[in-house]
């Protein structure tokens, strides 16, 4: 199963990944975990990622689909992956179909995650109380859901107009939002 989580900040995309990881035997690839990781490692890719990043600039695309073009090639990505937030654009979601292509691993599914904007502040309001993360004050929440909408949300209709896209309700308790996932997947 090769599967693309999307949805706003606060949606659950990293705990469902983490859930559906175990489940189905996947890989849970993050393209920030690949930054930290490669950086971490000092490879090629992390001291140009580092630089960038040190500049106070965003990672380009060409240095992201670089570093996920490594991952999988990786053993554990042989059963299948999870990308988590990946592709925040249209122009990422075509150089990802062009990678997949090349390897020939093309995605089975694009689950959406639908949850209420309101909702969305209430969570990563919560998840800031408890965590002590002063990024994630209403305010620029709603800058980054702006940015979303503004940047990630055609990804949706992108895989709408391929027919790969799910849309599924991100609201519930977790094993509920799990099975919504589950069954909006094809069956292998």
């Amino acid at each position: 199963m090769r599967l693309v989580l999307l949805g706003p900040p606060g949606s659950g995309k990293g705990t469902q990944a983490t859930r559906l990881k175990e489940d189905l035997g996947i890989a849970h690839i993050s393209t920030g975990d690949l930054l930290r990781a490669e950086v971490a490692a000092g490879t090629e890719l992390g001291k140009q990622a580092k630089a960038v990043m040190d500049a106070g600039n965003l990672v380009s695309d060409e240095i992201l689909l670089g570093m996920l073009e490594a991952r999988l090639g990786q053993p554990d990505v042989a059963k299948g992956f999870i990308l988590d937030g990946y592709p925040r654009n249209v122009a990422q979601a075509n150089a990802l179909d062009g990678l997949l292509a090349k390897i020939s691993q093309p995605l089975d599914a694009v689950v959406q995650l639908d949850v209420a904007t309101e909702l969305l502040v209430e969570r990563i309001a919560g998840r800031a109380a408890e965590q002590g993360r002063a990024d994630d004050n209403p305010e620029s929440v709603r800058q980054r859901l702006q940015v979303y909408n503004e940047q990630t949300a055609p990804v949706v209709d992108f895989y709408a107009g391929r027919g790969t896209l799910a849309r599924v309700d991100g609201v519930g308790e977790l094993d509920e939002v799990e099975g919504r996932i589950t069954a909006a997947l094809p069956k292998h």
